[in-house]
Order: C-alpha cells, then sequence, then structure tokens
C-alpha cells in the first residue's frame, strides 16, 4: 500500500525521484562550485587578457569622476567633440566600484574585483545546478559556461554583474521547479543589476517565457499564474527603474542596439562560427545528453535557448549570456531525465579549502602588482613621445585608444561610448578611416586637428602619410602618430 502511494507521487511529480541521499558524504556534491570558482579566480587574477581593453580606462575615469564630484555622470567631461553632451552613464554603479578599486590598489585592484566577481557568479551557479546534478557533470557544466565566458573576461560592468545575472536567472528557474512565483526578494538583485550594466533588460525578459511555462503547465490555475507572475514582472520592472536615469535607463539598451554602426565593434560583429566557438561545445553536450539519457526539454525552454543562440550568432557578446542561462534552464530536466542520487551541498572542508586558496591566490596577485606596459588598448610609449602642449591640442584618435586617452587627461575625438557620439559622427568615423577616404582631410580641418594616434592597421596611417604638411612624430608596432604642421 505504501509503495503504491510512493509511486503515485513520483508520478504526480518527477522531482520525487530526485531524493537526496543524507547518509552520503557532502564532499563531492560541493567539490563541484568551489572548483569552478577557484578556476574562475586563478584564470581572471593572471590572465594578461582581463585589461586588454579600452573600456576599462574610461570606466575607470567615470568612477572617479563620480567619487571627487559626489554626483552622477548625466553629461560628458571627456571628449573635446561631445564635451558638455548629454551622456547616460547608465553603469554607473559598476565604474564607481572600479574606480574605488583602482585607489585601493591601481589595476590590480581592478583585477581582483573583477576576479571575486567573476568567482561569485560560477560558485553561486554550481550551488543552484547542485540542486539537481550530480557533481560531475555540474562541473562539466560549470567549465563549459567558464569557457563561454572566458573570452569576455575583461575588467568592465558585464563581468561585475556576472553574479546578478545567474542569481536572478537561477531565481527564476527555481520558482519554476517548486511550481510557484518568483520571490520578491529576488528584486533588490534586479534593482542592483540595472545600476550595474544594461544586460539586466535580459532578466526582465525572461520572466514572460517562465511565466507562460507555468501557465501551459497549470491552465486551470491560470489566474494563480497570473497574478503571482504577471505581479512580480510589474514589480520587478519598478525595481529596474530605481536608477538614477529611471525610464532613460530601462530604454537605453533598445536605443543602442539600435545604433546601426555598432555592427563595426568587436564584440558586437557576428560570431565566427567557421572556428569552433564555446558555446557551440555547451550545445553538443547538451544534444547528447539529449540523445544518450533522452533528455526531454520544454518547448518554452527550448524556444529561449534557440533565441540566446540567434542573439550570439547576431552578436558574439551574448555568448556570455547563453553560457550562463542555457545550462541553468536545462538542469532540472536533466536531473529528472538522471534520476540522479543528489547529497547535501554544506561540505565544510570544501567550503574551508576554497577560501583558503582563494585568499592565496588574491595574496599572491597583490604581492605581484600589475604594472601597465604597452598593449593594443594602451599606447603608453607612443603617448610619451607627445609633448604636453600638443596633447591639450585637438587629436584623432582610433576607436580603440579613446579609453587610455581620457585615462591619461587627453581629450579623445572619439572613445567606446557609441550612445554619447550616435550614428551620424560613428558613420563619419568609419568613413574617415576607410582606404582612399576623402573625408578625413575634410573633418581634420574642420576640427583643427593638430595631431593623430592611430593603430598601425589602421588604414587612415597610410592616408596621413600623404597627407601635405602632416609629418609622423613616432611609430612602433602599437601606434603611430601625425603632427601638423611639421616640426
Amino acid at each position: 500500500m505504501l509503495g503504491e502511494v510512493g509511486k503515485r507521487a513520483t508520478a504526480r511529480n518527477p522531482l520525487a525521484s530526485l531524493r537526496r541521499d543524507r547518509g552520503a558524504p557532502p564532499l563531492a556534491a560541493a567539490a563541484a562550485p568551489w572548483t569552478a570558482a577557484i578556476l574562475m579566480l586563478a584564470l581572471t587574477l593572471f590572465s594578461s587578457g582581463v585589461l586588454n581593453d579600452g573600456d576599462s580606462f574610461s570606466h575607470v575615469a567615470a568612477g572617479a569622476w563620480m567619487l571627487a564630484h559626489h554626483a552622477v555622470l548625466y553629461t560628458d567631461p571627456f571628449s573635446f567633440t561631445r564635451d558638455g553632451a548629454p551622456w547616460l552613464a547608465h553603469e554607473w554603479g559598476a565604474e564607481i566600484l572600479m574606480a574605488a578599486a583602482f585607489q585601493i590598489d591601481g589595476w590590480t585592484g581592478v583585477v581582483v574585483l573583477t576576479a571575486l566577481a567573476g568567482a561569485l557568479a560560477l560558485y553561486q551557479m554550481g550551488r543552484h545546478l547542485g540542486r539537481w546534478l550530480p557533481a560531475g557533470l555540474n562541473l562539466v557544466l560549470l567549465v563549459l559556461a567558464a569557457s563561454c565566458i572566458s573570452p569576455y573576461l575583461l575588467a568592465r560592468p558585464h563581468i561585475l554583474a556576472l553574479p546578478a545575472l545567474e542569481a536572478w536567472v537561477a531565481g527564476l528557474v527555481i520558482a519554476r521547479s517548486q511550481d510557484r512565483a518568483p520571490s520578491w526578494l529576488l528584486l533588490p538583485v534586479m534593482c542592483l543589476w540595472a545600476n550595474l550594466h544594461g544586460g539586466f533588460i535580459i532578466g526582465l525578459a525572461m520572466i514572460g517565457p517562465l511565466a507562460l511555462e507555468a501557465l501551459l503547465a497549470a491552465p486551470r490555475a491560470w489566474r494563480r499564474v497570473v497574478i503571482g507572475w504577471g505581479g512580480f514582472g510589474i514589480a520587478a520592472t519598478a525595481a529596474a527603474l530605481l536608477t538614477p536615469h529611471g525610464l532613460s535607463g530601462l530604454l537605453f539598451p533598445f536605443q543602442l542596439n539600435a545604433i546601426p554602426e555598432i555592427s563595426t565593434i568587436g564584440e558586437w560583429q557576428p560570431t565566427d562560427l567557421t572556428v569552433m566557438q564555446p558555446l557551440e561545445l555547451l550545445l553538443l553536450t547538451i544534444l547528447y545528453l539529449v540523445i544518450s539519457r533522452r533528455l526531454r526539454i520544454g518547448v518554452v525552454r527550448l524556444l529561449v535557448a534557440a533565441g540566446l543562440v540567434a542573439m550570439t550568432i547576431q552578436h558574439t557578446r551574448h555568448q556570455l549570456l547563453a553560457g550562463v542561462i542555457v545550462p541553468l534552464l536545462i538542469a532540472q530536466p536533466l536531473g529528472v531525465a538522471l534520476a540522479a542520487q543528489l547529497h547535501p551541498q554544506g561540505g565544510r572542508p570544501w567550503r574551508n579549502a576554497g577560501l583558503t586558496a582563494m585568499a592565496a591566490l588574491i595574496a599572491l596577485r597583490l604581492l605581484l602588482p600589475i604594472v601597465r606596459t604597452d598593449s593594443a588598448a594602451a599606447p603608453i610609449t607612443a603617448l610619451a613621445h607627445v609633448p604636453p602642449a600638443l596633447a591639450a591640442e585637438p587629436v584623432f584618435n582610433d576607436y580603440g585608444f579613446g579609453g587610455f586617452l581620457i585615462s591619461a587627461h587627453v581629450r579623445p575625438f572619439i572613445d567606446g561610448r557609441a550612445e554619447l557620439y550616435g550614428s551620424p559622427f560613428l558613420r563619419q568615423y568609419l568613413d574617415m578611416v576607410k582606404p582612399d577616404s576623402t573625408v578625413l582631410p575634410k573633418v581634420l580641418a574642420e576640427y583643427g586637428i593638430r595631431w593623430t594616434i592611430l593603430a598601425p592597421e589602421n588604414a587612415a596611417v597610410a592616408i596621413m602619410d600623404k597627407l601635405p604638411g602632416w609629418c609622423r612624430l613616432y611609430a612602433d608596432k602599437y601606434a603611430v602618430i601625425h603632427v601638423h604642421p611639421c616640426p
């Protein structure tokens, strides 16, 4: 009789098959989150590529301005072409954190902050996946997620927002697994995310599909679903409005995506599928599990995953989103398919060992402070050859050098804030750096440009070499400087 009752309970609730064996050692279950967190921390702390982005300079500069003035930026104080123009500092929270870390310990502090954010996100993800998956498979998915994150592992706000992204999506997925509306305790996560990075709009977009899934699973309880998920969606939108920019901050991601010229920026370009991408490895792993374990993923989750893949194909930067969200979407149905025997994740020995290892890695990084040298994002030696009086004159610079110039107190012609410059200006810049451009000399004269600093591969360098009255002042493998008039 009791056996029949147990069978009926399992039939009603497939999750009943996911039994937690409380008598088993918790060490294996706790291993995956800590292992992933330690590996992510080490990768970020000692990777030279983390600082290889010019926008890191401008984010620190913006945060430093806000700390110094005790105010949020609403106009541009940095460029000479957009000086005083309205500017939405939508990542103001992350920029203040980055500036504070820089003031504490320079670029080493910024890297440590970035590493802690990445490690926290992977740890959270491991804990959440462990609700449904055994330790081995949990670690496999974490490694695949980390591989999707690693190409975009930069000292920039999107990494600082990564823990909020993971916590939010996991909260929605857990709510669905428990057949309830999401907890309103998630709302502060959305508020924090909206003040760190514009990717929060993805979090709001995730509410609709999972609410639809809940409605399809219990059509007779549609009132409960609509009230619970609908009310949460309204509250989440209100939480996203709690920023210094209000409605403008909510609309910003759409306005940025509407600028056609952003597709010429590396991270906004389509994914190169002629080279094996980390997301492809993740999708191939899921396909194997679907075939070998008869994994059944609901149509709504399949459509969400397909949408994320489509976004990644269109813009390579979205591979990071897919790497975090897709494993969380498939974890519960995968656990059901495996009928996994799960262990509690307490694991105090792993926690103690994990915290000790992380502290040691951070201490080693602090003992080996980062000293910036020439790079594709920072032509330090080249700028040092520009006399201070000339550096104060109008400059035409490479797009990727704008952030570095801002940090060096040089007012750039252009930098990575595409939303500030707008479509017409970006289009003009692209015309200026075309081979055999006829626009370049006209714009140089229009803005009274006295010197240029461009990457050697920039097509405008060859034009500058031929322009009357212009001469090379300095050149190395990172930058070429021209001046007018010739000394």
